[in-house]
């Protein structure tokens, strides 16, 4: 009985001390990301000593520690990509991990001892360092007008002249722009708009022939099966 109530006394004891608390920070490759921690300082008898490390804390100390101070300035450093950026006698601690990379991710244990039994001020933070988004929008395309020298044309300029030209020639003949270098040209380039404007009722004629036999097949076709039907 005397054990039991020994072993009761002290985890009652134990859970008296402060409790753990903690925070979860979020941050992007190559940023500096701030885990915050920080203990009240009413005068300079409340300056004391603390340290950074990796993973939960545990029962003394830090596990795997990154840095620790005497309360007023640092006195280890394991990394030169943590610092303390805060006011370390109005008890600021907070922690700064510059250039974060994804390693950096995990737990981090703020530890501030306080004298007597069991009185160290806890907390654990997660830490959460991704890479940035990358935007997945299509790129934009941007058209540029192109000036072309005096008797040269550009290659947007020479697609759009063909297009119009195919165009115009189903429609009407038309006088052709811009001057010509003699007028045998001329009456080339008047000639052969007037060849395809007739070329085309030709055209024309011959599909509907086409249309006129395959119809006139086609009733051929249905008479005879009328007659096999009636036999």
């Amino acid at each position: 009985r005397l054990l039991a109530l020994c072993s009761t006394a002290t985890f009652v004891f134990l859970s008296t001390g402060p409790t753990v608390s903690g925070s979860l920070v979020y941050g992007n490759v190559g940023q500096n990301v701030t885990v915050p921690c920080s203990y009240s300082v009413k005068g300079t008898q409340d300056i004391t000593s603390m340290c950074w490390g990796r993973d939960s804390c545990p029962v003394s100390k830090c596990y795997l520690p990154i840095i620790w101070t005497d309360g007023r300035k640092v006195t280890e450093r394991y990394s030169s990509r943590h610092v303390l950026k805060g006011n370390l006698l109005k008890g600021d601690v907070s922690l700064t991990i510059v250039n974060a990379e994804e390693a950096d991710s995990g737990i981090y244990c703020c530890r501030v001892e306080i004298p007597g039994w069991f009185n160290d001020q806890k907390s654990n933070h997660r830490v959460v360092v991704k890479k940035a988004r990358i935007s997945t929008a299509s790129p934009h395309t941007y058209t540029s007008e192109q000036t072309s020298a005096p008797g040269s044309a550009g290659t947007s300029s020479f697609t759009i002249a063909r297009t119009r030209t195919s165009a115009s020639a189903l429609e009407a003949p038309q006088t052709a722009s811009g001057p010509c270098s003699s007028t045998s040209d001329c009456l080339d380039v008047t000639s052969n708009l007037e060849n395809m404007s007739l070329s085309l009722p030709s055209q024309q004629y011959s599909e509907h022939a086409l249309y006129i036999g395959i119809g006139f097949c086609a009733v051929l076709l249905a008479i005879l099966i009328l007659a096999l039907f009636l036999t």
